[in-house]
């Protein structure tokens, strides 16, 4: 499906950025380009992908911009064939603090992007959400499942022949940039307690690659307006913790310092409205665009009884990983292989 053809990453130095160009590299498409705002960002990156892949690097070409200024965004555009939309205000504390920044970046930033692929003649535009914008109440949240809105409307308004538009939707990725187990690591280093907001309070977990295969089915099997959502398992967090003091074989204390602003006890990907039209795909469910038109009066004439019989996808609901069972799964990436190597040699 890629091959000869150009990939466009925005927010392409984050951790999904990489986890793309790991995937990618060594395959036969023909370019990928990372459009991002923080020049630094972008010369490590560059850095680490001359020197990890000398014969392959030359396909990466980096652009400055942000996604807020849609001048920029359409300056990366030329002979795009396919974008993954990453960029993003991901935090959900400081989204609280500046909302008006997640407005701009999550809602403002999405529609620019749509934008100049549309007018680009871009063929498929795949964006990333999070379990958050499913019955949000924080500020993040709130600006993705309003971002969910816009490539719902805009989908609508072009033929998916011309731009095919979709979303996924997923939890926590382990290991990402910001997230909470390198801060766990961070802390047996320097003999702090490990930090837990509520160690009863639930996140769904998964890996980049997996988050990664979550794209790449969507965009194999998405249609337009389609939110795409990977069926994933879930811990609370106090047996996260214990999970990374176990693999090394620390003895910090874990230490309750209470929830931070606007964070709830568990999250949800597939809200009970969802599941009225939701499709069960296997490892992923699609959440199809309800597609009808302003004109209700018609549904007052001819209805649509039939309801999927799925009922809400949260992180309390799904599979509860084990302490044993988060291990495995954490030894599974290599970033934490290389963590317990260096701890261990130290």
């Amino acid at each position: 499906m890629f091959k000869g053809k150009t990939l466009l990453i925005t927010g392409g130095t984050g951790s999904f950025g990489n986890a793309v160009l790991d995937r990618f590299l060594d395959t036969d498409i023909g370019e990928i380009r990372i459009f991002s705002r923080d020049e630094k960002k972008q010369d490590d990156m560059r850095h680490l992908y001359q020197a990890k892949f000398p014969e392959k690097s030359s396909k990466i070409k980096f652009y400055i911009g942000d996604v807020r200024n849609i001048d920029s965004v359409r300056s990366a555009m030329h002979g795009v064939d396919y974008i993954f939309h990453a960029a993003a205000l991901k935090q959900v504390p400081s989204c609280e603090f500046f909302p008006m920044e997640a407005v701009r970046t999550n809602i403002i930033g999405t529609d620019n992007v749509l934008t100049a692929a549309i007018d680009a003649g871009v063929k498929k535009v795949i964006c990333l959400s999070t379990d958050k914008a499913a019955y949000p109440i924080n500020a993040m949240g709130t600006s993705k499942a309003m971002m969910e809105k816009v490539i719902t409307a805009r989908a609508r308004t072009v033929s998916q022949d011309q731009t095919m538009i979709c979303c996924t939707r997923y939890g926590n990725v382990m290991c990402s940039r910001g997230s909470v187990i390198p801060l766990f690591i961070d802390q047996i280093k320097n003999g702090l307690p490990l930090t837990v907001t509520d160690p009863d309070m639930t996140r769904f977990i998964m890996s980049l690659e997996e988050a990664v295969e979550l794209v790449l089915f969507a965009f194999a099997n998405a249609n337009s307006g389609d939110i795409m959502v990977q069926k994933a398992p879930a811990c609370t967090i106090g047996v996260l913790a214990q999970a990374v003091k176990e693999l090394f074989k620390a003895e910090n204390e874990i230490k309750v310092i209470g929830i931070r602003h606007g964070e709830k006890m568990y999250e949800t990907l597939l809200t009970n409205e969802e599941c009225a039209k939701a499709t069960d795909m296997g490892d992923f469910y699609r959440v199809s665009a309800d597609n009808r038109d302003l004109n209700y009066d018609k549904y007052f004439v001819s209805g649509n009884k039939e309801r999927c019989t799925l009922s809400e996808f949260n992180s309390s609901n799904t599979a509860q990983l084990s302490v044993e069972e988060v291990k495995a799964k954490l030894l599974e990436l290599k970033y934490i292989r290389q963590e317990i190597e260096e701890w261990e040699n130290r």
